[in-house]
């Protein structure tokens, strides 16, 4: 296997530099095209195991693009997700791609979960998130004459877009540069070596003066093979999605979510548009049998076994039986599934929907089985490993790169 670069000292000028990116999502591409730009004349390379970019996280979510209502301030990504929304934006109108600014309604059914309301509005606007507002039942009418609720927060920047094709046009840019995707490559770790790392794949070796490794479902694994902290673990959920049936595609203008129980780890079942027209239902949130495999019962046994033999997953199921015992009712049933959506959506009475492919999020945890709730990235001499990037990763992805590429140490 051809080397991306030799003999290089780690300090030499941007313009010689070599990079390597592991992981062809959206946070891997993004981090690519920032290299490129930030480093003209540097040889960059993306390895992706696929064969196909997005293969998952990025391929198999909901689309939404967040404008950073739920998270806390002065935190990474409170700060990534509202430069995420502008660089997203403006990379989208650049390439002509899908995004639609539909807005977006938090809608609480009761005075509790107003109160919670309350909490994420003063987030919101401590987050900066341009036109925030809190509604009552005439102002929720006003905007989505088909949803209820004693109170909403309505955001009207949330947007959607089509992440894959986000991803493809972010790697089309690192070609255009002169950098090179590589598919149908797995890396197996990265070690350090005198001036510069070395990547071992199964198809050779590839050498560079840094790494960034955005691993998805695999990051906790590949770091650890590769010298990193042993943990955060990851642990994956699903998530399924349901296709309402064509009669329902108009029954919002934009999307509805309920207020997050905090009881619980996840936002709850929402609706989403998607750029394409077509209006979903979901996710719940489950132990998913496998970290990428989206049919079926979904089983790998290497990755079951290895959640299962994790001490922090036991201790974080524990602190969740409620949360297992009610969405585990809308795993195994739609009409529930639809209920849920129904309370907050009444017109969605008698709807019909179509199982989509589920999706798999790669949630890291700690050993004392406590989520980890904000980006995380962890840096060594020359590698950088994303070991967490949960949602809003994509909408942060390009605001995530910049981040990433600040701090590796090689200036401009």
């Amino acid at each position: 296997m051809s080397a991306v670069s030799r003999g290089r000292d780690a300090a030499t000028p941007r313009e010689a530099a070599a990079f390597v990116v592991v992981g062809g999502g959206i946070v891997g591409c993004a981090v690519a095209r920032e290299l490129t730009l930030r480093f003209p004349g540097a040889e960059v390379t993306v390895l992706e195991k696929e064969p196909r970019l997005a293969a998952h996280q990025t391929g198999h979510n909901s689309g939404v693009v967040h404008a950073g209502l739920y998270y806390e301030p002065d935190g990474l990504k409170a700060r990534l997700c509202r430069r995420g929304v502008g660089l997203l934006t403006a990379f989208c109108a650049e390439k002509g791609l899908p995004f639609e600014e539909c807005g977006k309604l938090v809608v609480a059914l009761d005075r509790e979960e107003e109160r919670r309301l309350a909490g994420i509005f003063a987030r919101a606007t401590a987050n900066g998130v341009p036109g925030v507002e809190m509604l009552g039942p005439d102002g929720i009418r006003e905007v989505e004459p088909n949803a209820v609720g004693v109170a909403a927060l309505r955001s009207p920047g949330t947007a959607i877009v089509d992440y894959a094709a986000v991803t493809r046009a972010l790697a089309d840019d690192v070609v255009a540069t002169g950098g090179r995707v590589v598919r149908g490559c797995e890396v197996r770790r990265v070690r350090d070596e005198p001036g510069g790392v070395v990547v071992d794949t199964d198809g050779g070796e590839y050498r560079a003066d840094r790494a960034v490794v955005c691993a998805g479902a695999q990051s906790d694994r590949l770091a650890r093979r590769s010298g990193g902290a042993r943990r955060p673990s990851v642990v994956p959920f699903f998530g399924q999605y349901f296709l309402l049936e064509p009669a329902y595609r108009d029954v919002l203008r934009g999307l509805v979510y309920p207020v997050p129980d905090p009881r619980y780890p996840f936002l709850g079942v929402h609706l989403t548009k998607r750029v394409d027209g077509e209006m979903t239902v979901g996710p719940n949130a489950f132990l998913s049998l496998s970290r990428e495999r989206y049919r079926g019962l979904g089983l790998d046994v290497g990755d079951l076994a290895e959640t299962l033999a994790f001490p922090g997953f036991w201790r974080f199921a524990g602190r969740n039986l409620p949360t297992a015992a009610r969405e585990v009712r809308t795993v195994l049933s739609k009409r529930l599934f639809l209920r849920e959506a129904g309370r907050y959506v009444p017109a969605l009475e008698g709807a019909d929907a179509t199982r989509l492919t589920r999706g798999i999020r790669a949630q890291a945890m700690d050993a004392d089985g406590g989520l980890v709730d904000d980006f995380r990235i962890e840096r060594g001499s020359r590698t950088v490993h994303v070991r967490n990037a949960p949602s809003p990763g994509a909408t942060s992805s390009m605001a995530i790169a910049e981040h990433i590429v600040d701090h590796l140490g090689l200036g401009g």
